[in-house]
């Protein structure tokens, strides 16, 4: 089955076997949650494992999973991923998507003009920024707002952006 990525393994924390993880998703409470079954994934494993505890701490998650004690057992899980099955997400509302929908797709301006794919999202509190990253030039941040995101089109791979004062600014 698909899994889903919800959220980035930064690091160890500690020496019994927590790991410290930034969330890629806007339920934490609910992905995170006491029982829950996530997967540990790095390039050459992936390992299913219940959620015993997870706590917020200075901006990212500590989690500490069932059965996993030492910080041996998910050293070698640093840089990896948490993931969830694909059949473990929830409906979303109309005009809501994950993470997952939105990096990848290729933004355009209203005029037709590519600026770059999507490769990162920040949730910075009252709306997200989408990461985009340009051809030989840096990357551009875009509000998720009403007054900029015009259409994402999923069967297309695309977003549609209107392009306000100031978003690409490549004078440096």
């Amino acid at each position: 089955m698909d899994k889903i990525r919800i959220a980035r393994i930064v690091n160890t924390f500690g020496i019994k076997g927590e790991l410290k993880v930034l969330a890629e998703t806007d339920f934490p409470e609910q992905r995170f949650a006491k029982g829950q079954t996530v997967y540990l994934i790095n390039q050459e494993n992936q390992l299913a494992a219940k959620i015993e505890t997870a706590r917020l701490h200075k901006g990212s998650y500590i989690v500490k999973f069932q059965g996993i004690e030492q910080i041996n057992d998910v050293e070698s899980y640093k840089g990896g991923w948490l993931a969830i099955n694909a059949g473990q997400q929830e409906d979303l509302a109309e005009d809501a998507y994950y993470y997952h929908q939105i990096i990848g797709l290729e933004v355009l301006t209203t005029e037709g003009e590519k600026i770059g794919k999507i490769k990162d999202i920040l949730a910075l509190g009252s709306n997200d920024v989408w990461v985009v990253q340009r051809k030989q030039a840096k990357d551009v941040l875009i509000p998720y707002i009403d007054d900029v995101v015009k259409e994402v089109n999923l069967e297309n791979s695309t977003v549609t952006i209107e392009l306000m004062e100031g978003l690409m600014d490549d004078e440096d």
